[in-house]
């Protein structure tokens, strides 16, 4: 279990602090409005009012007790970089920031954040994604051309082995695990046959997935 803040408690920063907390970690969400911390007071596992911009008033919250602070202030740019680089200048080490834009994007990558981060962008990415691969049902970019995605088998599968299924891609696809109910499957053997409502996950260059995708429609 870790400990995060969160600064910034908008419809991307609540969403992100309770994914967080439903993933066992301790949260601390910071906002200038009494109004929006006093709503999410018995959500988080605690709530502060302050003003982020203030380097002194962010010294007071003792954040070198949090594994990483997420910047997800949205659409005011100058409170975002204000808050920025008064984290910077206390010293926090692990620093994640929302940016809207291009131009914040620019700046933010001057001050040596740990990740930036584009939600509409990276969410539109995926939709499109989804829309084009609809039997995919989730992916992980590795870089360099490679994804890991996961597949739900469909019910034509039936008894299909996984050589059959990927028996006509030009290259390597690895079947990284398979989910069956509450049974998790690893280091299957090609020969190994499929049941409808399996769920695989799949890892490959983005060539050898996309001659695949047809077929798993």
């Amino acid at each position: 279990m870790a400990h995060f803040t969160v600064i910034g408690l908008g419809r991307f920063g609540i969403a992100a602090s309770l994914e967080l907390i439903h993933l066992g970690h301790t949260v601390t969400g910071v906002d200038r409005s009494a109004t929006v911390a006093d709503k999410y007071v018995e959500e988080l596992t605690q709530t502060v009012i302050c003003d982020a911009t203030d380097e002194n008033a962010l010294r007071e919250l003792d954040l070198s007790n949090s594994d990483a602070v997420l910047v997800a202030i949205g659409a005011d740019m100058q409170s975002s970089l204000l808050c920025t680089l008064s984290l910077k200048n206390i010293g926090v080490r692990e620093i994640w920031v929302k940016a809207s834009t291009k131009a914040h994007h620019t700046i933010v990558s001057k001050l040596g954040v740990s990740r930036i981060i584009h939600p509409e962008e990276e969410m539109g990415m995926r939709v499109a994604q989804a829309l084009h691969y609809p039997m995919v049902h989730n992916y992980l970019a590795l870089g360099h051309g490679m994804y890991v995605v996961e597949v739900h088998v469909k019910s034509a599968w039936q008894d299909h082995s996984l050589s059959q299924i990927l028996e006509r891609t030009s290259t390597s696809i690895d079947v990284l695990l398979l989910k069956r109910d509450q049974q998790t499957l690893t280091q299957l053997p090609l020969n190994f046959r499929v049941q409808p409502d399996d769920i695989l996950l799949l890892s490959g260059s983005r060539a050898a997935l996309t001659q695949l995708a047809p077929r798993l429609v």
